[in-house]
């Protein structure tokens, strides 16, 4: 607290003596500055999922509300693919894709915080819910 004090008032000082003060700026990674729609410097849940759900309009080709194997690309293995098609279709609704994003976000949170720092989306599992937004 006394160091932010400080940090603050030296600030006010130079302000009110013409110089400006430099202000160090977080470097965000790409996918943050794409998806971050409220410039937090983290993606939640809601952001991840309206990524997603952009992804999956633009996968749908044939415009029928569902995508296959084909049409996934190998954003998910065949593994994958048959544990998130809960009817066996053979296709994945919007539900359906939006469960697997959620299910990959909380894996990709281990810290429980609801949001994704650009260290989190860095690991194997932050990797996976990339996959399935972008």
């Amino acid at each position: 607290m006394i160091l932010r004090r400080t940090a603050l008032i030296a600030m006010a000082g130079m302000v009110l003596a013409g110089i400006p003060p430099v202000v160090a700026k977080v470097k965000q990674s790409a996918p943050l500055r794409m998806f971050d729609s409220d410039h937090d410097g983290s993606l939640d849940l809601q952001e991840t999922k309206n990524a997603a759900l952009a992804l999956f309009d633009k996968l749908d080709r044939d415009k029928d509300g569902t995508l296959d194997r084909r049409e996934l690309a190998g954003r998910l293995s065949i593994r994958e693919f048959g544990a998130s098609d809960p009817d066996h279709d053979g296709s994945l609704t919007k539900e359906e894709y939006l469960a697997v994003v959620e299910l990959r976000f909380r894996a990709a949170d281990p810290d429980n915080d609801g949001t994704l720092t650009a260290s989190e989306l860095n690991t194997k599992a932050g990797k996976a819910v990339l996959r399935l937004m972008k």
